[in-house]
């Protein structure tokens, strides 16, 4: 229950953050125009019975502009007079047109009041990297100090365990992170160090960059050993006699050669353990044996693991096998250095996009739970504002795209009056508002819908 709050707590001061930055864009060119803002919320306030729906509200002196908090935590609004948008007040519409609305601006002013919230939210993030590299550096373990474990698909392109990744088409291999997965998923020529010598391996050039992560093992992934570091007291490991320094070798008759295998077999006793219908069953799956190396002897033994199949025991960590690099940064470095790498997370996070309409894409979707559980389990600064920039590059984006409802469809239609000198109808856009805001309800439906069959088990 900790760890749950900790995460709520996380996820709800990042989107009320990134919320207020959004509408604060919107909200901050309205009035550098002279357009009248009606009311600037942080989440919605759909009326309930008598209720308007506030939980906090107020209206400065002499300011056209209601302040308030609703009760609906999905994001938040900025009601621009003059404007067809989420709030489908078309009576404000039949009115005639005034100077200080929305509709009677420039079509170069309206482009730039819209375009403000996700111009705000991708400076934002630009700013967040740069303070992070500001104030923590760069951390990571270099990728070409990483030995690699390689499942059955990867063999066959010709890697071999423990092969190290040195570069993809001549260009260099930083870290093992997702732009590692990408670079192979795109890569005609990998050159990697196999026994201190450079060797070369050819792939497709158009991997399936999903399949790549979700295969179960995965495309590739550090290799770690398949030592005991270290033995949890009381646990099924320390009935059996293991101990630090012991080497597991085999589980039910499956040779283990490392903990990444181990760990294969793990999950696949999970889903022998999805299907069991009876106590019997569950414990005919708990109920393994376990080979493992001791001093100069191989020791079997029968042991029952736990009810979530734990062993007990901990592997050599990373850190401990690899040394990790931190690259420090000035206050003047690292502006260019946050730009740089929150454009690279945009270019990635666009290039991904192109998996989510495939079948596999959209089980991949998540809703507010999938994007919760992304925030550590304890309060982390760094990770905290990581995740607060990733998320505002993420809004920034799906803000953006040509849909109705979303800032994107609003520009889309006012890019359309520049060009062709003609306003859409008020009829149109009214519709159009309506579908847009189907869609995205839809796919908040689908997401969130994607998250609850994962707790249950079915995804």
């Amino acid at each position: 229950m900790e760890i749950f709050l900790i995460r709520l707590l996380q996820f709800m001061l990042a989107i009320s953050l990134l919320v207020l930055l959004h509408e604060g864009g919107h909200f901050f060119f309205s009035k550098l125009f002279g357009v009248r803002v009606d009311k600037f919320y942080l989440f919605f306030d759909p009326s309930i019975w008598k209720w308007d729906g506030s939980l906090l509200k107020w209206k400065p002196k002499g300011s056209d502009t209601q302040y308030g908090v609703g009760w609906l935590p999905l994001g938040g609004y900025c009601k621009i007079a003059g404007m067809i948008d989420e709030s489908f007040d078309t009576e404000q519409m039949k009115q005639p047109e005034q100077p200080w609305e929305f509709r009677s601006k420039p079509a170069w002013q309206r482009l730039l009041i819209m375009i403000g919230g996700v111009l705000v939210n991708f400076l934002l993030a630009l700013f967040i990297y740069g303070q992070i590299l500001f104030w923590w550096g760069d951390t990571y373990i270099p990728a070409e100090t990483i030995a690699m474990k390689f499942n059955a698909e990867a063999q066959k392109y010709g890697f071999h365990d423990r092969d190290i990744l040195i570069a993809a088409d001549g260009e260099k291999f930083k870290d093992f992170s997702a732009d590692l997965y990408r670079k192979l998923s795109e890569a005609r020529d990998v050159e990697v160090l196999r026994d201190g010598e450079t060797v070369h391996v050819a792939l497709p050039g158009d991997l399936n960059l999903l399949n790549m992560l979700q295969t179960e093992p995965r495309f590739v992934e550090p290799y770690i050993p398949n030592d005991v570091d270290s033995v949890l007291p009381g646990t099924p490991a320390h009935q059996i006699g293991l101990q630090a320094g012991s080497k597991i070798v085999g589980l039910n008759g499956h040779e283990i050669d490392s903990y990444n295998t181990m760990m294969y077999e793990i999950g696949r006793l999970n889903d022998q353990m999805s299907v069991a219908k009876t106590h019997a069953d569950s414990m005919s799956v708990r109920t393994v044996t376990l080979a493992f190396q001791a001093t100069d002897s191989v020791i079997t033994k029968q042991v029952v693991l736990t009810e979530d199949l734990k062993l007990g025991f901990m592997p050599r960590q990373l850190a401990k096998l690899y040394k990790p690099y931190t690259r420090e940064y000035g206050f003047w470095e690292s502006i260019p250095a946050g730009i740089k790498y929150g454009w690279n997370v945009l270019a990635g996070y666009v290039d991904d996009m192109k998996y989510v309409f495939t079948a596999e894409g959209a089980k991949s979707l998540g809703g507010f739970g999938a994007i919760g559980s992304l925030f550590p389990p304890v309060w982390d600064w760094y990770l905290f504002w990581k995740m607060t920039a990733f998320l505002s590059i993420i809004l920034a984006f799906m803000n953006i795209l040509p849909i109705p409802a979303l800032d994107g469809g609003h520009v889309l239609f006012l890019l359309y009056e520049m060009i062709t000198r003609r306003k859409p109808s008020e009829t149109f856009m009214i519709r159009a508002e309506y579908v847009g805001f189907g869609i995205l309800i839809l796919l908040m439906v689908v997401a969130n819908l994607n998250d609850i069959l994962r707790w249950l088990g079915y995804m």
